[in-house]
C-alpha cells in the first residue's frame, strides 16, 4: 500500500517538472463597438476624452482596526470617457490607475471587463488586468456612439 501511494507522488511530482510550459497567446485587440454586457477579457487601445474624479477618500483610522498595520492609501475613483474610432465608453479607474488618466492620452487596456452600473455598461480593470500608457494614437474618438448611454434591462424569460 505504501509503495503505491509513494509511486503516485513521485509520478505526479516528476510529471510537473518535465512538462513544458504552454506558449503564451498573443492578445487579440478589439474595438469599443464590439463590447457587450457581462463580458470579460477585453484588450483595447483607446484614447482618453476626459477624466472626472468621483471619489477621493482618506483611509479609516488604523488604530480602530484589529488587522496588522499596513500602509494606508487614499481610495481614488475616476470616471473617464475613453474610446476609439468606432465608439466610446465610460471607464472606471481605481487608485493608481487614476494617475494614467490624462485627457488626450492613449492607453492600452488588457483583460478588462464590462460592469453594469444602473443599467449601463462601464469598462473596468480589476487586479487581473492592466492599464499602461501607449503611443499617441492617430484616430479621432467617436463620441456619437457612446455605449454607456445605452440602457439595458434584465428580462427573465419563462418557458
Amino acid at each position: 500500500m505504501a509503495t503505491r501511494s509513494g509511486n503516485r507522488q513521485q509520478a505526479n511530482s516528476g510529471g510537473a517538472n518535465t512538462a513544458a510550459k504552454p506558449a503564451m497567446r498573443k492578445p487579440v485587440f478589439i474595438k469599443v463597438d464590439q463590447l457587450k454586457p457581462g463580458t470579460t477579457g477585453h484588450n483595447l487601445t483607446v484614447k482618453i476624452v476626459n477624466a472626472n474624479t468621483v471619489l477621493s477618500k482618506k483611509p479609516r483610522n488604523p488604530s480602530s482596526l484589529r488587522v496588522p498595520a499596513r500602509p494606508q492609501q487614499n481610495t481614488r475613483i475616476a470616471e473617464c470617457l475613453v474610446g476609439d474610432e468606432t465608439g466610446s465608453i465610460l471607464l472606471t479607474a481605481r487608485n493608481e490607475q487614476v494617475d494614467l488618466m490624462k485627457p488626450d492620452a492613449t492607453i492600452i487596456i488588457r483583460n478588462a471587463k464590462i460592469d453594469m452600473f444602473k443599467g449601463s455598461m462601464r469598462l473596468a480593470v480589476d487586479k487581473w488586468g492592466r492599464i499602461e500608457a501607449g503611443e499617441p494614437a492617430t484616430f479621432v474618438v467617436n463620441e456619437e456612439n457612446n455605449l454607456s448611454l445605452v440602457e439595458y434591462e434584465l428580462v427573465n424569460v419563462e418557458e
